[in-house]
C-alpha cells in the first residue's frame, strides 16, 4: 500500500463578477413587472404577489456578497433570468472540459507533473453538460494522458469523493497519480426566479493532483490520512431534471427541473450530522479536533459552516481556522471546499492537519484529513 499525497491543486474562476446589488436589481425588475402582469388575480386574491429581495436580506441569509458566473448578461436580463451559454459543435471542446483543462493545468503545473505522469482522470461535479461521452475521457484527451477517465456525480460532495477514489486507486497501485476536476456552472440550474435561492450558486472549477508520496516533488505537499464518506437519503435538496423528463411532458419546465431545496429543514439536518462525522473521523485516527489547524469546509451557508465548526470544536471557530470564501464566490457545489483549501493552505507549516469537508444533497458528507509535509 502506498501513502498518497496532494501534491497540487487548480483554480477557474470565471470572467464575470456578479454583486448581490447587480442580482436583486434583475430580481426586482422581474417581480415588479410579473406582479404588473397578474394585476387582476392578485387584486381578487386568486394569486399571491411574489415579493422583492435586497442586497441585505442576500447577505444576511448566507453570508454571500458576489458570485463568478459563466455568463452575466443572461442572468441579469430580467426577461431571461438564465445564462445564455450557446452549444458548441461536438467537435469543438466542450464549455465544462475547457474550464477543468484550465484548472488542471495549473493544478499540474503547481504537482510539477506532466501529462505522462497521470494514469487515472475523474470529473466529480453536480451537473454533467452530457450523459456521454464521459467529460473525463474529453479533458483526458485535451491534455494528452493516457491511462482511464470515469465521471462521478455526489452533488455537493463530489471532490471529497473523488478524492477517496483517486486515494484509493494509488494506494493499491492502479494508479501513480490521479487528476480529479470539478467544473460546476451551478448557474445553469439555479431557478433565478425565485426569492429563496436565486442567489445560492456561484460558477468555478477545481482541480487536483494526487499522486504516491515517494514519487512528489511538489512545495506544497499534503499526506492524505485518511478519508470517511457517509450518505442518507433525503429528497430536501432535489433536482429531477433528467433523460425520462421527455416521457411525461406535463413536467416540462416545471421548477422541479431546477435547484430545489427545503432550506430550514436542510440547516437543521445536515449541520449535526456533519459535526459528528468529522468527530467521528478524527477520532478513527486519534486526532483531537483542537489539534487541526484548519477545516476547509463545503462553502453553502457561512450560518451553516459556523454551526459545524462549532460542534466539532466546542468553541466559535475564526476564519484562519476555517477561512470562507462562499462570500466572493458563492455556494459553487463540490468546487467550494477545494477552493477553500486552494487559497488556504500555502501558509501551513510542516506537521499541521486539516480536514476538508463536504456535504450536501444525498445527503452526503465526504472528509478528508491532512498533514503538512
Amino acid at each position: 500500500m502506498y501513502k498518497v499525497v496532494i501534491s497540487g491543486t487548480g483554480l477557474f474562476t470565471p470572467p464575470h463578477a456578479v454583486s448581490n446589488a447587480e442580482l436583486v436589481e434583475a430580481f426586482n425588475a422581474f417581480v415588479r413587472g410579473h406582479n404588473v402582469a397578474h394585476a387582476a388575480e392578485i387584486a381578487a386574491g386568486a394569486r399571491e404577489p411574489l415579493a422583492e429581495s435586497s442586497a441585505e436580506f442576500i447577505e444576511r441569509a448566507s453570508g454571500i456578497k458576489q458570485r463568478f458566473l459563466m455568463d452575466k448578461a443572461g442572468v441579469l436580463d430580467p426577461a431571461r433570468m438564465k445564462p445564455s451559454l450557446p452549444e458548441r459543435a461536438n467537435e469543438a471542446l466542450s464549455l465544462q472540459a475547457e474550464m477543468a483543462v484550465a484548472a488542471a493545468r495549473q493544478a499540474l503545473e503547481r504537482a510539477g507533473r506532466a501529462a505522462e505522469d497521470i494514469d487515472m482522470v475523474i470529473v466529480a461535479c453536480s451537473n454533467m453538460q452530457r450523459p456521454y461521452p464521459a467529460l473525463s475521457i474529453e479533458v483526458q484527451q485535451a491534455l494528452g494522458i493516457n491511462g482511464f477517465a470515469f465521471d462521478m456525480n455526489v452533488a455537493c460532495s463530489s471532490a471529497t469523493f473523488g478524492i477517496q477514489t483517486a486515494v484509493n486507486a494509488i494506494a493499491t497501485g492502479q494508479a501513480r497519480a490521479v487528476l480529479m476536476v470539478s467544473p460546476e456552472i451551478c448557474s445553469a440550474h439555479l431557478n433565478f426566479r425565485d426569492r429563496d435561492s436565486h442567489f445560492i450558486f456561484g460558477d468555478a472549477c477545481t482541480a487536483v493532483v494526487l499522486e504516491r508520496a515517494e514519487a512528489a516533488t511538489s512545495a506544497q505537499r499534503f499526506e492524505v490520512l485518511g478519508c470517511k464518506l457517509a450518505t442518507v437519503f433525503s429528497n430536501n435538496i432535489r433536482n429531477n431534471f433528467g433523460f425520462l423528463n421527455r416521457c411525461d411532458e406535463r413536467g416540462e419546465g416545471m421548477p422541479d427541473k431546477l435547484f430545489i431545496q427545503q432550506g430550514r429543514k436542510v440547516f437543521k439536518e445536515v449541520c449535526p450530522m456533519v459535526g459528528e462525522h468529522i468527530v467521528s473521523h478524527l477520532d478513527s485516527l486519534g486526532i483531537a479536533p483542537a489539534d487541526v489547524r484548519r477545516f476547509w469546509l463545503h462553502q453553502a451557508n457561512l450560518a451553516m459552516n459556523q454551526l459545524i465548526a462549532k460542534r466539532v470544536l466546542g468553541r466559535e471557530a475564526d476564519e484562519v481556522e476555517a477561512p470562507v470564501i462562499l462570500d466572493r464566490y458563492a455556494n459553487t457545489s463540490s468546487a467550494g471546499s477545494v477552493i477553500a483549501f486552494h487559497l488556504h493552505s500555502d501558509d501551513l507549516r510542516a506537521g499541521d492537519v486539516g480536514v476538508i469537508s463536504s456535504f450536501g444533497a444525498g445527503y452526503s458528507v465526504g472528509s478528508v484529513a491532512l498533514r503538512k509535509l
